[in-house]
């Protein structure tokens, strides 16, 4: 197992290393120059070049990544113009939002968590316990309302969905106050009924997919013959359902779990746009739109991260389930 953790973690550093030079070398790709941004309309060329020279524009590529890498891990001094020392974990600075690209990032980022992680749990148990109750009872109306279900979330759009949540929970019945983030610590009963509606909508369609997943996987392996052993050697249900049929199913589930939860939690833009909340979706795409590089190169690699720590947890969840994964 130590063995296939090692392999894993390794295969990680190199593409998270991997990403970080694509997403530097993004930096001076794009058309907007930074020192524009960072200085007033009436600048002179004198003034452009000193700031220039400040940020380490002139120098090598390779050098300026290994200061821009350097200052991850241990900080750097970015300048008078860039706010001075940066302490690790530098991320460099937001000339548009004037503040480091940290404080940016630990302002939207728990917002992002929040809306999540609480939202996939819920479409985990939702979709996985409807695909395997319509499994279990194929051909009766549960079944029946689990594909309706299915077919019904697979059909709309998060918009479509948060807008309609929005009109009837907010607007019509007043149940809910109109979404918005508040901490945790500060408040619970306000975090969560600020972010309920966002963990609904994202659960709805979510859990369809998984619904209709668990529901394809568990009726193939009730077919396969440990399983029809099991049953001849007069084991409980809940023990051959649970204990084997379930285990072999939920392979492809862990899979679709990983991807889907690294990438939502490298940006839920859509979640975020429709119910006006402020999370890292929304700080890249205000990035994009303002040329802001620093946050652009930032939010791109903690997306990264996330993606590829999802991936490593789904392998050893993999390693779990299935121990001859660990051969692999």
């Amino acid at each position: 197992m130590a063995r296939f953790l090692i392999k894993r973690i390794f295969s990680a550093v190199l593409t998270l290393f991997a990403v970080s030079v694509l997403t530097f070398l993004m930096f001076f790709a794009l058309p907007r120059d930074p020192v524009t941004g960072m200085c007033p309309k009436n600048c002179n060329p004198e003034r452009l070049e000193r700031v220039r020279e400040e940020l380490g524009l002139r120098d090598p590529l390779i050098t300026q990544y290994a200061g821009y890498m350097k200052g991850i891990f241990t900080g750097r001094d970015l300048g008078s113009a860039q706010g001075g020392k940066c302490e690790a974990p530098c991320l460099g600075w937001s000339y548009v939002n004037n503040e480091a690209v940290l404080d940016t990032i630990t302002r939207v980022l728990p917002v992002t968590l929040s809306i999540v992680i609480p939202a996939a749990i819920l479409w985990l148990l939702l979709g996985v316990g409807l695909g395997m109750v319509s499994a279990l009872r194929r051909g009766t109306w549960l079944d029946r309302a689990a594909i309706g279900f299915s077919l019904t979330g697979a059909s709309l759009q998060l918009y479509f969905v948060g807008a309609v949540l929005l009109l009837v929970f907010v607007y019509n019945l007043r149940l809910l106050p109109v979404p918005s983030y508040t901490p945790f610590l500060d408040s619970p009963v306000k975090w969560a009924s600020g972010l309920v509606l966002s963990w609904v909508a994202l659960a709805f369609l979510f859990s369809a997919i998984y619904a209709r997943l668990s529901r394809a996987q568990m009726l193939e392996t009730l077919s396969e013959d440990f399983v029809r052993t099991a049953r001849a050697k007069g084991l409980a249900k809940p023990k051959v359902y649970g204990r084997h049929a379930l285990r072999a199913a939920i392979t492809p589930v862990v899979t679709i779990a990983g991807l889907d939860v690294g990438a939502a939690l490298g940006g839920t833009v859509i979640t975020e746009t429709t119910f006006g909340l402020q999370g890292l979706g929304r700080a890249a795409v205000e990035a994009v739109r303002a040329g802001d590089l620093p946050t652009i190169m930032a939010t791109v690699l903690i997306s990264a991260v996330f993606v590829v720590i999802a991936n490593v947890l789904v392998d050893l969840l993999y390693a779990a389930i299935d121990p001859r994964v660990r051969l692999g």
